[in-house]
């Protein structure tokens, strides 16, 4: 009897290589610069709103 499942080794290993390509570079070029926008952006505003409400750095009293 002949193997009818489709199972196709080579043809196996190029769809998985092609899916890991594409995941590795939405993941460089896509999600993570997102991530790091995100992170350096919030705390920015984390900076930003602790000076609002405690005031600029520096000496006091003047």
């Amino acid at each position: 009897m002949s193997d009818l499942s489709g199972d196709h080794p080579v043809s196996d290993k190029r769809s998985r290589r092609r899916a890991e390509l594409i995941a590795f570079f939405v993941l460089a070029f896509g999600i993570w610069p997102l991530v790091a926008v995100a992170i350096v952006g919030g705390y920015g505003f984390l900076v930003w709103m602790f000076q609002i409400i405690y005031g600029p750095p520096g000496p006091l009293g003047h």
